[in-house]
């Protein structure tokens, strides 16, 4: 058998170079971004407007991802027009967390082997104790995409999607999508200034700190939503609910929640469990743009709680050791 290293090593050979370059400027450059915005917000370099775009630009994306491409796109939790569909694939495109076919593809992945060998990012199968959580952990939020890529097959996760041209156009047109995620912002804050100061000003807010705030907290859903929380149902996986990351992330962070109903439209499945994208889908059903929306009964959700709490103490009491048996992905 390959020892861990030689086993990273093959696997990190087969991860194409460009996506390991495109990887690493995706993730690394809005984080450095992020850094000069917080210098720069030391000396007020900002002001309502770039808020404003990056607040907007946020919004747009992360409905595209959470509602566009991880609810409808992967779930199917609920029908739409031929043009919103490309619309919400376009908006979450603008997130650059990869093309749509291939994050599809690898969400419906990871729920095939959820907590298991064949996970693309699952946190735990890195053995026992602090250590082992740590690079698991980073594994989960970011480490996958340098050690493993988007390497889930769309023609087998996907194939509705690789059949659908215009989806197909929108896919390969990823990198000209996210240039112009980077450049509207820009432009924007060009036509409100009139300056090149206010241009670069809004493309750092709007354009690379948006990116940077959109993926980790899409990212923490892979990784603390595996690890830290609370379970209310009894799933096969370790997948956990954590309030405070609800607001940020759409309502995704009810993690738990989603990973007990895969289709539900709504993952606040209580009155109080803060879900906008749940909201987002009820006023556009309300509209008369989306229909057959699947909705959770409170009878199957207190079926599916039956026999839970005893399940959930001895799965996320146990960190990493819970997973022992577990391969890493």
């Amino acid at each position: 058998m390959l020892g861990p290293l030689r086993r990273r090593a093959a696997i990190l050979a087969t991860v194409p170079l460009s996506q390991r370059i495109g990887n690493l400027l995706g993730v690394f450059v809005p984080i450095a971004a992020f850094l000069v915005a917080v210098v720069l917000l030391w000396g007020s370099a900002v002001g309502v407007a770039e808020l404003a775009i990056l607040a907007v630009g946020y919004a747009i994306s992360m409905a595209g991802v959470t509602v566009g491409w991880h609810r409808l796109l992967t779930h199917g939790a609920f029908h739409t027009s031929r043009a919103v569909r490309y619309a919400f694939a376009v908006a979450g495109t603008f997130s650059v967390q990869g093309s749509v076919i291939d994050w599809v593809s690898d969400h419906r992945m990871h729920h095939a082997h959820a907590d298991e060998h064949g996970d693309p990012h699952s946190p735990y199968g890195y053995g026992d104790g602090f250590w082992a959580s740590v690079k698991g952990l980073w594994h989960a939020h970011v480490g996958w995409l340098f050690t493993r890529g988007h390497q889930a097959d769309g023609r087998r996760y996907a194939p509705e999607l690789v059949e659908d041209r215009g989806m197909v156009l929108i896919d390969r047109a990823f990198p000209a999508l996210v240039l112009a995620s980077l450049a509207i912002p820009a432009a924007i804050g060009f036509a409100l200034s009139g300056t090149l100061a206010g241009a670069l000003t809004a493309f750092l807010w709007g354009g690379l700190v948006r990116v940077f705030l959109g993926h980790h907290v899409t990212f923490s859903i892979n990784s603390i939503c595996h690890f830290f929380g609370r379970r209310r149902f009894e799933t096969e996986d370790r997948s956990t609910n954590v309030f405070w990351l609800a607001p940020l992330s759409f309502g995704e962070a009810w993690h738990n929640n989603h990973h007990a109903f895969p289709r539900s439209a709504h993952h606040g499945l209580r009155w109080w469990e803060i879900d906008p994208g749940g909201w987002l889908i009820r006023g556009m059903q309300r509209l008369g743009l989306v229909w057959d929306v699947v909705e959770i009964s409170p009878e199957r959700q207190r079926q599916k709680e039956r026999g839970g709490a005893a399940f959930a103490r001895g799965a996320v009491g146990a960190g990493a050791g819970g997973a022992k048996g577990r391969s890493s992905s």
